[in-house]
């Protein structure tokens, strides 16, 4: 899978799953997984045990990636955006919504 409709910074809504209508940041995107993490969204907890006198043992929180297909960027009042792309002139690529008209 290539190029998403979302990348790093982003704030996005989550449209399926257990976080469904949660919003959140995205923190990484990995395109060529098709995947990306999302600040608060889809935690697991980690157990750990320690590895050096710095690291720390116990349960730790940890995010974990979400298929891109399954969040979208927020878009106006809050609702989710569909993504479409607009080439201006001087051949810059750009996202906008094409409910709204609004860029992203």
């Amino acid at each position: 899978m290539s190029g998403l409709k979302v990348k790093k910074g982003d704030t996005v809504v989550v449209l399926s799953g257990k976080d469904k209508g949660r919003t959140g940041q995205v923190i990484a995107a990995m395109p060529s997984k098709g995947q990306v993490l999302v600040d608060g969204i889809n935690v697991a907890k980690r157990h750990t045990k320690q590895r050096s006198a710095t690291s720390q043992a116990g349960i730790l929180e940890k995010a974990m990636p979400i298929d891109a297909s399954n969040v979208a960027p927020v878009g106006k009042g809050g609702k989710p955006a569909k993504v479409g792309y607009k080439v201006g002139s001087d051949g810059t690529k750009s996202r906008f919504d094409k409910r709204s008209g609004a860029s992203l």
